[in-house]
């Protein structure tokens, strides 16, 4: 079984599972053809990060994360007169992209599992579409008219995107013959090829002349890591994310602290998204003070989630009955998340990303590839949280989750949507495994979002409507400041699940307010 947010990866995915690939080569083939078909939310350009539950128990992720430029000092901004660093243009452009490296780690680690699939059968679908075209997606279309003003200043992205000065829109059908170029290039020299080779070398020339401080030194040093998750032990079982510099300690955190409150009232009830949002302002704030790419982040992680008195702390601060006033800055994003289980039950929660929608708005022109903007997120100071630093990671909204539950089910999830990432998870796990709630309406059901998200800069609670008018009485009473939405928000970004049961049922759900589907055999 196989779900994505856009129904011809979740397709390719299944295709190779069906010829007795592995979930995760089945992954693979999922986020080339998303790099196609939905390239404004991600593709090669950007970064990834990925969690494995193996039926042993085992469970390990990777981190595909690009290290920031070597050349990317403090002086290149502010002798350009930023006093922050740019979301646009080849100064936003500024880390390494380590999908491709993700990818490359990936399938490594399954051809420990059984005989590898070829590489070009995995990129076939990605190569297809590149070649012969794909359908442009309504919110692929909407993006690029809403936010022309920021892209039309590449001129690589306007000739493409914006024939005759107009956007694609939706339903059109676009050909990518750069990209589809490139994944051939991948396929016939090895996907290290990206960091090292013809293909390196092309895309250091292009960020150049972008403007970005990329080089090819920067993308020769680079690997991927196979690292250890995360994990908080819950009455629920064993939850994992990944390691800093993700938000994963954000999202085990919700439902590490919501795991201490009663459950009575319901999955819709005041006290659960209360409890939820006030659980999340905990989370965020320890966050936002200790987590980026900093060598002693991920030791104070794991520290934490495994001190049963802190969290009781940090618990013992939220009222259940007033809320907490909320001024943080937060972080946004877009990003797009995918899982897949196999025949032999390897479970695979995988998220990525470029960061902003159509990320620094740098398209090169000879890959046809979008080059992420995840270093804007850097802050230019000397001293603090996720300060600017040649060859750090930057901090990372994205973040996979998974569970290995008490009765036996294993679960992986996930979700677009930069601040809302750890909220969905916590909305979607505790319905589903906490309430009951079947696991697609789980997904369906409106949800809330706490801060900023998808250039926002309003820092209220903005609700979906579908919740009782009591609901939203008491929510407002507490002290929330509540913001209505339309109904299935693209804000709320796109959730997906899938579960195995102990007998190896499966189950899956996708997210309506996507392009996705859930695919099985």
């Amino acid at each position: 079984m196989v779900t994505s947010p856009h129904h011809l990866a979740s397709q390719a995915g299944l295709d190779v599972l069906r010829e007795g690939g592995t979930a995760l080569e089945a992954v693979v083939a999922t986020a080339s053809t998303l790099a196609v078909v939905y390239p404004h939310m991600t593709g090669l350009g950007g970064d990834a990060f990925w969690l494995i539950c193996h039926p042993d128990g085992r469970t390990v992720a990777i981190d595909a994360c690009g290290a920031l430029a070597m050349g990317a000092e403090h002086a290149i901004y502010t002798e350009a007169g930023h006093s922050v660093i740019p979301c646009r243009g080849g100064l936003a452009a500024n880390t390494v992209a380590g999908t491709v490296s993700g990818w490359e780690t990936a399938l490594g680690l399954s051809a420990e599992l059984r005989e590898p699939l070829p590489l070009d059968r995995l990129l076939r679908d990605a190569i297809h579409y590149a070649e012969y075209g794909r359908v442009v997606s309504e919110s692929e279309g909407a993006l690029l008219a809403q936010k022309q003003h920021e892209l039309l200043s590449d001129p690589t992205l306007a000739r493409i995107c914006f024939p005759e000065g107009k956007p694609w829109t939706a339903g059109s059908i676009r050909k990518s013959p750069e990209l589809a170029q490139t994944l051939r290039m991948l396929n016939r020299d090895g996907l290290r090829s990206f960091y090292n080779g013809p293909l390196a070398r092309s895309l250091a020339a292009d960020l150049a002349a972008a403007g970005s401080p990329v080089r090819s030194l920067d993308l020769l040093a680079h690997r991927a890591e196979v690292k250890e998750p995360l994990q908080a032990q819950t009455s629920d079982g064993t939850l994992y994310n990944t390691a800093p510099p993700t938000q994963g300690v954000a999202s085990l955190l919700i439902l590490a602290l919501s795991d201490h409150l009663s459950r009575d009232g319901g999955p819709e009830s005041f006290s659960h998204i209360h409890g939820l949002v006030e659980a999340t302002k905990q989370a965020f704030l320890y966050r936002n003070s200790h987590t980026d790419g900093s060598e002693h982040s991920e030791a104070l992680a794991r520290s934490l989630l495994a001190d049963p008195a802190r969290l009781e702390a940090m618990t013992a601060r939220m009222s259940m009955t007033h809320a907490m006033p909320w001024t943080e800055q937060t972080q946004w994003g877009d990003t797009t998340w995918m899982g897949a289980i196999d025949r032999n039950g390897v479970a695979v929660s995988m998220i990525q990303s470029l960061y902003f929608e159509f990320g620094s708005g740098v398209m090169l022109p000879q890959s046809g590839l979008f080059w992420q903007n995840r270093g804007s997120s850097f802050r230019l100071a000397h001293s603090g949280w996720n300060i600017l630093r040649p060859g750090a990671k930057p901090f990372h909204t994205l973040n996979p989750a998974a569970a290995r539950l008490r009765d036996g089910r294993t679960m992986v999830y996930g979700t677009m949507g930069g601040e809302g990432q750890p909220q969905t998870q916590a909305a979607v796990f505790s319905r589903h495994v906490r309430h009951g709630v079947p696991l697609q309406e789980a997904i369906r059901r409106p949800r809330w979002l706490l801060g900023r998200t998808w250039g926002e800069e309003s820092l209220s609670l903005k609700v979906e409507p579908g919740f009782s008018p009591d609901v939203m009485s008491q929510l407002e009473t507490a002290g929330h400041v509540v913001e209505a939405l339309e109904h299935q928000s693209i804000i709320m970004g796109h959730a997906g699940a899938l579960i195995r049961h102990e007998n190896g049922r499966l189950e899956g759900a996708t997210d309506p307010r996507s392009d996705g589907a859930v695919a099985a055999w």
